[in-house]
């Protein structure tokens, strides 16, 4: 029944190509005769589709396969043979994918596809934004792609509910905003997730960090130290936060709570809360900061909060403070300082008429590394500062940087040159290894003149 619901009332019109390979040009659209046909083979599949209740999601594509070829012979006998594939493709696409989007989705070096209304649709490519080739017939077609996305997770977008946060069944990140908000049109943000989530040795091969600081937060987590990262949007924050959550023991009981569950972790004992929006008249809201709470009662070993930004940071940090070391954390700033601002106004935001030092020190006592992330002018992903929280010195909290970027220019290419070093600072948790057995070596945090 849920597939006939969702092929019931929607319409196959696209311009996607059949190829995932993409330019940097806007294809020209095709004439009415093939939009003609292609809605005609559209209504023919989904009538036999609905008149044979044994398809179900698992065998659709093959069974598209079998229905199009009788419909070929008696209405396609002038199309070449190239021209009956991209006609399938598109067709496949509104019918088992998200229209022609699809070869966007599919294509593993994309990662992140931008909706900009009907005929405007970008993509981000190692870094780089490029505007692809395919496009949508109007706002109606892009409304009910968004429809497809949100309605299997129970949401719904309309004129009352015009912004919506979702996400793919792979974990993509999906957010959804219609006019009269949206003026362009219908306007869809994608930010793509890993089939197979990396590892530190991806991000080591990536250039995002060194084998040293892996192996340095690799300790750091084993010895329950709390980590809290920071960086802008696009920086690459909930993929490190993937890496670090990897090095969690497998015998501990691991309570994630995200806005859009996006963390897939490989741990046996893992609790995913993701958080609910109100309904349409406004009540029934379950928000971050109460599934903080919640999680406290579920004897958690540890807490990944998936992203810090309102009033739950205050219960984040009293959970940090009272026991629950070794939790992990994400949240937008552009420097290890900037970040400690930021908590201390996420904390006013709870509400609480609380004196600055005694938010400092809740803060510093809480947080013993910052991992800063930063995505970079040639759209490479770093992590720039790892920076331990040594403690209060009057009103400030004390902050040491163990390992930084040294940026030294630009190459021909565009491409920012640099180097991630030690500071040559002997960390203060290392005494919380050697208590926990964990041996680093000293030339690890030699500085490299």
């Amino acid at each position: 029944m849920a597939l006939l619901r969702r092929l019931g009332g929607e319409t196959a019109v696209t311009d996607s190509p059949s190829s995932t390979v993409l330019k940097e040009e806007v294809k020209p659209k095709r004439n009415t005769v093939d939009i003609d046909l292609e809605n005609k083979l559209h209504n023919y599949l989904v009538d036999e589709i609905k008149n044979n209740p044994t398809i179900n999601e698992q065998n659709l594509k093959e069974k598209i396969k079998e229905l199009v070829e009788p419909f070929f012979d008696n209405e396609g006998e002038y199309l070449t043979f190239e021209e009956k594939n991209i006609l399938l493709s598109s067709v496949e696409s509104e019918l088992t994918g998200y229209g022609p989007i699809t070869p966007l989705l599919l294509d593993p070096s994309i990662t992140e596809v931008m909706v900009n209304g009907p005929l405007d649709v970008y993509y981000e490519k190692k870094g780089k934004l490029y505007k692809s080739n395919v496009s949508f017939r109007d706002d109606d077609h892009v409304t009910r792609v968004i429809e497809r996305i949100v309605s299997p997770l129970g949401r719904r977008i309309d004129e009352s509910v015009p912004m919506v946060d979702a996400r793919l069944p792979d974990g993509s990140r999906v957010n959804a905003i219609i006019p009269p908000l949206a003026l362009n049109g219908p306007t869809i943000t994608i930010r793509k997730f890993s089939q197979t989530p990396f590892t530190a040795d991806d991000l080591v091969q990536f250039g995002t960090l060194t084998r040293e600081m892996a192996q340095f937060l690799d300790a750091c987590v084993k010895a329950r130290l709390n980590l809290f990262i920071s960086g802008g949007t696009g920086s690459g924050k909930t993929t490190t936060l993937n890496v670090l959550s990897a090095f969690i023991p497998n015998d501990e009981r691991i309570v994630t709570i995200e806005d859009a569950a996006e963390l897939k972790l490989s741990q046996e004992h893992v609790v995913s809360l993701e958080a609910r929006p109100a309904n349409i008249e406004g009540q029934g809201a379950i928000t971050i900061r109460d599934l903080v709470r919640n999680s406290l009662r579920m004897r958690p070993d540890r807490i990944i909060v998936g992203e810090v930004r309102s009033a739950e940071a205050l219960d984040m940090l009293q959970a940090m403070n009272t026991g629950h070391d070794g939790s992990l954390g994400t949240g937008h700033a552009n420097s290890p300082r900037d970040i400690l601002s930021r908590l201390e106004t996420m904390v006013l935001m709870a509400g609480m008429d609380l004196p600055v030092r005694a938010i400092r020190e809740q803060i510093a006592g809480a947080i013993d590394l910052i991992i800063q992330q930063n995505r970079l002018k040639d759209g490479t992903r770093k992590i720039t500062h790892i920076t331990e929280v040594i403690g209060m010195e009057g009103d400030v909290i004390v902050l040491q940087d163990l390992f930084v970027f040294k940026e030294s220019g630009v190459s021909i290419d565009g491409k920012i040159q640099g180097k991630l070093v030690s500071t040559g600072i002997r960390p203060y948790c290392m005494d919380a290894f050697e208590l926990n057995g964990i041996k680093l070596p000293s030339s690890m945090f030699t500085e490299e003149w």
